[in-house]
């Protein structure tokens, strides 16, 4: 079992919740990333505070997934660019990041990590991952798997900024035999944000085949 952690201090305004720092940004490996997010005028502030939650969500529940430094880089690179497929509009933008992650020359990742980062965008929304979607069908099964656990994390992150306004500040987790607990920081009240969290939980509970449970603050 893995116990909370102590949580950081909340941001001293609102303004700085929405730019969380991390210091894993510097990896030149993202410098491409990045490039390609700013040209697609993603929304920094939402995505980069959604990235640091999904690998809060990576780094809290690695005893239960035992992924390394590979698969939380495919996690970083799907989270900061979950939202691009925005720059063509809202409706099923879930889907357009992924083709864009497909089709740009700017990433000079190998057609299998394009794969599970498009991947890991597309289902940050709606549907969960089937067998009938060709990005997902062409993975081999335990490519699949790692792709769903890491989409789950980026899905949950979603939800806990839901109003893009950082609430959730930080989090941590607990695992028992049944259930993952999250317990999260926040700044205020901040009602839609659980209520998103609670829906957007589904894959994880899907993947690890445990209950999941969302509470605000520390027990």
């Amino acid at each position: 079992m893995t116990h909370p952690k102590s949580l950081l201090t909340p941001p001293a305004s609102q303004e700085d919740a929405n730019i969380t720092p991390d210091p894993t940004l510097e990896d030149p490996r993202l410098h491409p990333v990045l490039q390609l997010a700013q040209i697609c005028d993603f929304e920094s502030g939402h995505s980069r505070h959604v990235t640091f939650l999904a690998l809060r969500l990576f780094d809290e529940l690695q005893p239960l997934h035992q992924m390394g430094s590979e698969e939380r880089f495919w996690l970083q690179a799907g989270s900061l660019l979950h939202d691009i497929g925005w720059v063509e509009g809202w409706r099923s933008h879930h889907k357009t990041s992924m083709r864009i992650i497909l089709s740009t020359p700017m990433l000079p990742f190998s057609s299998k990590e394009r794969l599970i980062i498009g991947s890991i965008a597309r289902y940050h929304r709606k549907g969960l991952p089937k067998a009938k979607h060709d990005n997902f069908a062409v993975l081999p099964p335990a490519t699949q798997r790692v792709t769903s656990e890491l989409a789950a994390f980026l899905r949950l992150a979603d939800g806990l900024d839901r109003s893009h306004c950082g609430l959730v500040s930080d989090l941590a987790c607990r695992i028992s035999d049944d259930k993952i607990t999250v317990y999260c920081q926040v700044t205020q009240p901040a009602e839609e944000e659980l209520a998103s969290a609670r829906e957007k939980c589904d894959l994880m509970r899907k993947v690890f085949k445990k209950k999941v449970d969302i509470k605000w603050g520390l027990p």
